[in-house]
């Protein structure tokens, strides 16, 4: 890999890569880091680079359609990181381009189809090649999965179970118009429309269940007087909670089921909650995710999902791009609430006599949440890649961000950042 270039950006002129480049440019400009743009049109390539001034940046041609020009963009590159998506039309057929050439892959996916069947089809061949396939390195879910981690570290002791609150608002600001980029509204469609998928997936994914963990961790909301509505008031998290299930969750047990498999690390029981900030907004929700969960069942509603998404999102995604000075008022804070014992046992699978006795509430939180720090997330990943990869586990393979990177400096460099982890309590 000597000649290649250290990182390349995939789907460079799209909304989200664009961020990734912004964000390139800073922390590439000591030039000890080089780094290429690659996507399908070289106009739109030629735009980026006056866009952000870059000098002497490669620009490769390659289309997710054409398997040769994607062989040759990813030998040009030691780290690839892939903003193409849906994943579910457009990822895999980078994948296998990555393994081919012996390129390691990361990309900013919250479809947890797709992670799931790149774990599936290609875990082996990554470990064969030598190559590191890491997905969902972006908002969706590294705060929630290296959030975990580092309760974990921190907790000292042995965790049973962690409740996950995740709550985003805005400021007020008078500037208006959509928050969600057209093409992150794309892929939750296709999210919902296959979600039946997922049982299955998950059943191939593992085979062997884990054995029973005790006490069991059972939902907030069934010791709720608002149980019938689904919703609490949690005393970690400011708002209202519910359930929701979101890609996050599910990175976060594939981590802990990692851990479980590698180290024998007894794996954190985990729920995971929305946080929203009157019952108003938990209502608007509500009537919004039943409407869209009906629609996204049909290609006739889905046609009308993508048609239209100000309509159906309450004005939350547009075909327009959203102005960055709505992500500048935008606050994200996932709160932790982990329980379990002082003590650790020899084995996971022995059992606690006593209840559990220790409580920790860590949380992290960051303004600009969205494509802003999913442009810092994915790049300071690929860089983990390049400087730390013997502090990775194994030789290669598909995983997480938690089963990749918890041994290595990236909440630290997230902490540089000012992407804030703390501990707010200890009892």
């Amino acid at each position: 890999m000597a000649d290649r270039l250290d990182i390349v950006i995939f789907g460079a002129t799209g909304y989200t890569g664009k961020y990734v480049v912004k964000n390139a440019t800073h922390m590439c400009k000591d030039g000890k880091i080089k780094f290429g743009i690659a996507g399908r049109r070289k106009e739109a390539l030629d735009a980026v680079v006056k866009e952000f001034v870059l000098d002497n940046v490669p620009i490769i041609l390659a289309d997710v359609k054409d398997e040769e020009s994607l062989k040759k963009m990813t030998e040009q590159a030691k780290v690839l990181i892939n903003c193409c998506g849906p994943y579910r039309f457009y990822g895999e057929q980078v994948v296998k381009a990555c393994i081919a050439t012996r390129t390691h892959y990361v990309d900013v996916t919250a479809e947890e189809q797709f992670m799931i069947e790149m774990q599936l089809k290609y875990n082996e061949a990554a470990k064969e090649a030598g190559v590191y396939i890491v997905t969902a390195c972006g908002m969706d879910c590294i705060p929630s999965d290296l959030g975990v981690i580092f309760t974990q570290q921190k907790f000292e002791g042995e965790i049973n179970a962690i409740e996950v609150y995740m709550g985003v608002w805005l400021s007020s600001t008078d500037t208006k118009g959509p928050v969600c980029n057209y093409g992150t509204w794309e892929s939750f469609v296709y999210i919902l429309a296959h979600a039946k998928e997922l049982p299955e997936l998950r059943r191939k994914l593992y085979p062997t269940k884990l054995p029973e963990f005790t006490p069991k961790l059972k939902s907030s909301i069934n010791n709720s007087i608002y149980c019938r509505c689904i919703v609490h008031r949690s005393n970690v998290s400011e708002g209202w909670s519910t359930p929701f299930p979101s890609a996050d969750r599910s990175v976060i047990c594939r981590t802990q089921r990692f851990l479980y498999d590698k180290y024998k690390q007894r794996p954190a029981q985990v729920k995971f909650y929305a946080t929203l900030k009157s019952f108003l907004e938990f209502l608007m929700m509500a009537i919004g995710s039943i409407l869209f969960l009906f629609l996204s069942r049909f290609a006739c509603g889905r046609n009308l999902l993508l048609k239209h998404p100000a309509l159906f999102s309450f004005g939350y995604a547009s075909h327009k791009s959203p102005n960055p000075e709505i992500h500048k008022s935008t606050h994200l804070a996932v709160t932790f609430k982990a329980s379990g014992w002082t003590e650790r046992l020899a084995k996971p699978t022995d059992k606690h006599t006593d209840p559990p006795n220790k409580k920790v509430i860590t949380r992290f939180s960051c303004d600009s949440p969205g494509y802003e720090f999913t442009g810092v997330a994915v790049m300071l990943s690929a860089i983990i890649i390049l400087n730390e990869i013997d502090k990775i586990p194994d030789n290669g393979g598909v995983l997480t961000p938690g089963a990749a990177f918890g041994r290595t400096s990236l909440i630290e460099q997230l902490i540089k950042h000012n992407y804030k982890f703390e501990v707010i309590s200890s009892t």
